[in-house]
């Protein structure tokens, strides 16, 4: 993927957030949010509106792509087949943070990234509030991009202690023991809060703002163009057992921290008995 690339993709979400996502906003007629699978797992006329726009434009830019959207998915899980082994393919997720999107409440984001045969190469986590866009490309770094074309690098945290390390915990979805055994050593971190919304906890990490992040359940959308983020900035993450993320990895658990010093410091702090 080039540079000019990861720009057609930046384009495609700023117009799907100006044209079928901002609109929306804090104007939604009754029944135009919906429950999924439970009352913290909502889909509004935004998502499905936006994701239909971007899947339309991709294919339009790319053509032979495959789009794996997280309401497409929704119906269809099977598109989650074709992760390993696309030549090209994009996980978009149009509204990340939909509780708080259907609540008024402006810390929610439009992510894409895109991968080729497993490997993630490329990803866009836009603001549609404030219109700036973190992006990634594999092997050439992390920045924010304002509107005007206007860039700043992104870098992760300095390490420190587990003690002063503050971020991101959300262990909702972990299987036992590892559910009940984190939440009750958060008190060994300086501080664990949780946004509701990835796509802004991704970019306060890429951007050095916190220094670490925990999450259990990991669906592609959410966390694949976050993860190239913080990795481009010179992050390190893995699963709870040491091995490596990947988008299609049917694992549960992940950890973020500045270096792997600090993740092995965390892993043992929260998880080793």
């Amino acid at each position: 993927m080039r540079l000019t690339d990861l720009s057609a993709l930046d384009d495609i979400l700023r117009e799907a957030s100006q044209v079928e996502i901002l609109p929306r906003f804090r104007r939604l007629a009754e029944g135009d949010v919906r429950a999924k699978t439970g009352p913290l797992d909502l889909v509004t006329e935004a998502d499905e509106a936006a994701e239909r726009m971007i899947t339309a434009d991709l294919q339009r830019a790319f053509p032979g792509c495959v789009i794996i959207g997280e309401e497409a998915t929704s119906a269809d899980p099977s598109l989650l087949d074709a992760l390993d082994s696309a030549e090209l393919a994009f996980v978009v997720d149009p509204v990340d943070g939909t509780s708080n999107f259907a609540w008024g409440m402006p810390l929610f984001g439009c992510m894409a990234a895109a991968i080729r045969k497993g490997e993630i190469i490329g990803a866009v986590i836009h603001d549609p509030v404030v219109g700036m866009s973190a992006m990634a490309l594999r092997g050439e770094g992390a920045w924010n991009q304002e509107a005007d074309g206007r860039r700043v690098d992104m870098r992760v945290a300095a390490p420190v202690p587990v003690a002063e390390m503050t971020g991101g915990a959300n262990w909702r979805f972990l299987p036992e023991p590892a559910r009940s055994r984190i939440g009750q050593r958060l008190d060994r971190v300086a501080a664990s809060y949780s946004y509701r919304c990835a796509a802004h906890e991704w970019r306060l990490i890429a951007g050095g703002h916190s220094h670490y992040l925990l999450y259990g359940k990991l669906m592609p959308w959410d966390h694949a163009p976050g993860w190239l983020l913080h990795q481009e900035a010179g992050g390190f993450s893995a699963h709870f057992d040491g091995t490596q993320y990947r988008p299609a990895t049917k694992s549960v658990g992940l950890i973020c921290t500045p270096d792997e010093a600090s993740y092995l410091a965390l892993r043992d702090a929260l998880l080793t008995e």
